[in-house]
């Protein structure tokens, strides 16, 4: 039991990577502006910088792990995602900051991406689920302590922001090699190519069901990442708070998260997938649809505890329904779990990479633009889940 937990632990540990590398460095961006003598916008793109590289590469690191093994993966990606922390830390402009950030992305989504699949190795039927729920439940908290940190470490220097996270992948790596299984053994390996990795996704982009499911859960933590990626605008602009309140936003809505992932664990094996799922979808429609109307009796003048609550709340069904979408499509390829695991986070990837490039700066100049961003997205995933109810009946 103990061992499992441990387990549990360094797969968080791995998966708590991506928040990390995105939300620590959110409270240094006015500071990081004028240290490289650049405009905020320029410093917000480094967001974009991360996230596409990390998207792409989401496609290859699955794969990889099917072919070479998941710790090997691990190693390679880890490794890399410390030295770029440390080529961050120390540019000397903004146009170097976007190629490190850029091989952040490329190297940083490896321990995401082969944790999910590991837990799907490890672990099946409800036992997946609450393991799953779990380690999103520990997942969960980075986001919240993250900005927070990131504030406190912007007391010593932005640059210090950038040497903590290339620690804390090293000792994430640690941990790895030490405490995980190989759950890929040569004899199951599949080998890598081009070819195969082409006709595999080939599948998956043909199969509507593991492309709704994933779509889902990518459109529905983008309604709740607008806010995030938005954040130094939200919070300081609109809601008048300081880099160092950045928590009023973080912690409630990582609740939240935690709250749905609690729900998630609990319920499993007791409540049907299909009536979670419903349950959850209403109530995010619900939580979305109120927050528009909040915002637009007091558009102008936004009350900062009524424009971050709804959010919170929405994070409860939001992480509620993750588990139960994420193990039903990855059960659809169980001899490719790496290279589903793959396209799952590349998709939700894309998804947040569409948020930071093209739905933020179109949003983010009102609070009620950005709740109406986050009921479209919720709506449009509410619509596709319709399309596949019937599969969860049969659950």
């Amino acid at each position: 039991m103990q061992h499992s937990v441990l387990l549990v632990y360094v797969l968080a540990a791995l998966a708590a990577l991506a928040p990390f590398a995105i939300d620590t460095y959110l409270p240094a961006f006015h500071v990081m502006a004028d240290s490289l003598q650049a405009d905020p916008l320029s410093i917000q793109q480094s967001l974009t910088f991360y996230l596409l590289p990390y998207a792409v590469m989401t496609l290859c690191h699955g794969a990889v792990s099917d072919a070479v093994g998941r710790i090997t993966t691990i190693k390679w990606g880890l490794g890399i995602f410390v030295l770029a922390s440390i080529g961050c830390a120390f540019a000397p402009n903004v146009q170097t900051l976007w190629l490190f950030r850029a091989l952040q992305g490329m190297s940083g989504g490896a321990g995401n991406t082969v944790a999910r699949a590991m837990v799907r190795d490890l672990f099946d039927g409800p036992q997946a689920q609450r393991v799953m729920a779990t380690m999103q439940m520990l997942f969960g908290i980075a986001p919240a302590i993250a900005p927070i940190l990131g504030g406190v470490l912007l007391g010593i220097h932005w640059q210090a922001i950038f040497i903590f996270l290339a620690l804390y992948a090293a000792m994430a790596l640690w941990a790895a090699v030490r405490y995980l299984p190989e759950t890929v053994p040569a004899a199951q390996r599949v080998r890598f190519s081009v070819q195969n990795i082409a006709h595999t996704y080939g599948k998956m982009l043909g199969n509507r069901q593991f492309l709704i499911l994933t779509a889902c859960v990518g459109l529905n933590f983008s309604a709740f990442f607008i806010y995030v990626l938005a954040s130094p605008v939200f919070l300081v602009e609109h809601l008048h708070l300081s880099s160092q309140q950045f928590g009023f936003l973080f912690v409630p809505t990582v609740a939240g998260m935690m709250t749905g992932s609690w729900l998630a664990r609990h319920t499993a094996g007791k409540l049907s997938p299909a009536s979670t799922i419903r349950w959850a979808f209403a109530w995010m429609v619900l939580v979305a649809s109120i927050n528009v109307g909040i915002q637009t009796i007091y558009a102008g003048e936004p009350v900062w505890w009524m424009a971050i609550l709804p959010i919170a709340l929405f994070n409860v069904g939001m992480a509620t329904v993750v588990p139960i979408l994420s193990i039903a499509a990855l059960d659809f390829y169980p001899k490719s779990r790496g290279t589903a695991a793959s396209a799952q986070a590349f998709i939700q990837m894309v998804c947040s990479t569409l948020s930071s490039a093209v739905v933020v700066p179109l949003v983010w100049h009102s609070t009620l633009s950005m709740s109406m961003a986050m009921l479209g997205m919720t709506l449009v995933s509410a619509l596709l889940m319709l399309m596949i109810h019937r599969r969860f009946k049969s659950i």
